[in-house]
């Protein structure tokens, strides 16, 4: 169903990764009038050849806001990358799109979005949530569960070390991708009615012994689990090369795996963007390289 194509849409952070799936799922599925938002619109000439109004979209400068969302009747709020200021750009946004008559809001969160101390970043989403919510305007907010990609931060490491360091309880992750994710926020776009909140995953949820399992099938290298504490697998993480913060939001994220929360399976994916999603399995076997094989 595609019942809002015809409708002006916006995707904000058009310049990211998914900003850029979701912008050629609009296209693909015959949008007649898009908007893509980004700060540096010279990165986005490719698509305003194609047909695509650029307009420059910075959460940074809120009183610019109202007239960068003038005319749009729908917009996907993609989640910005400002760990610690996410809260106040996003909530800008927010207010900005009830300013200027957006009717309904699409916005990319996360899993158990909470309040809570121990919820890592996913109380900045909370906080975005509740002002989407207290907007009053229509939304469709989708808690996209982990990005099968995150594993590529360590994958090739963990292969080539035949060791998986999980936490203890891991319960697992419905690993979803992000090619999956941005087709469900395309679909969102254009066919969101009303005001929910839907969980986005892959089609099974995975633990850190069916993980294991799988990169040794994909690779034909033994793998095995070690469990260990949060404070462990942090400093491993670290110690393999990944950013102490990004190294943080993913123990954050396995906390959150042990006390089940990522232990889901919903059918967003196929409602939004009429296809199943693609299994750990399949992604995996589709990005070989990138495991060192």
């Amino acid at each position: 169903m595609t019942q809002f194509k015809d409708q002006t849409l916006l995707v904000t952070g058009a310049g990211g990764k998914l900003g850029r799936l979701a912008i050629e799922e609009l296209l693909a599925r015959g949008a007649t009038q898009i908007i893509a938002g980004t700060r540096d619109s010279a990165k986005l000439a490719d698509l305003a050849a194609r047909g695509v109004e650029v307009r420059t979209v910075d959460f940074d400068k809120p009183a610019s806001l109202p007239a960068a969302f003038a005319g749009v009747d729908r917009m996907l709020i993609i989640s910005t990358d400002g760990i610690g200021a996410r809260v106040a750009q996003q909530t800008a946004a927010v207010n900005a799109a009830k300013a200027a008559g957006v009717k309904h809001i699409v916005y990319t969160s996360a899993p158990a979005a909470r309040p809570n101390p121990d919820a890592g970043i996913s109380v900045e989403h909370f906080w975005t949530e509740l002002a989407i919510a207290n907007s009053g305007l229509g939304f469709t907010i989708l808690r996209n569960h982990m990005y099968a990609e995150n594993n590529l931060a360590d994958a090739a490491h963990v292969i080539a070390s035949g060791q998986l360091f999980g936490l203890i309880g891991d319960r697992g992750t419905s690993y979803v991708s992000r090619a999956d994710a941005a087709r469900t926020a395309a679909g969102a776009l254009l066919q969101g009615e009303g005001q929910s909140i839907e969980d986005v995953t892959g089609p099974a949820f995975v633990t850190n012994v069916e993980r294991a399992a799988l990169y040794a099938e994909v690779s034909g290298k033994p793998v095995q689990v070690i469990a260990v504490t949060p404070d462990q697998l942090q400093a491993g993480m670290v110690a393999a090369g990944i950013p102490e913060g990004f190294a943080g939001a993913l123990v954050a994220f396995q906390k959150d795996a042990v006390t089940g929360y990522f232990g889901v399976v919903t059918d967003t994916v196929e409602r939004y963007s009429g296809r199943k999603p693609e299994t750990f399995a399949a992604f995996l076997a589709a990005n070989r390289p990138a495991l060192g094989l």
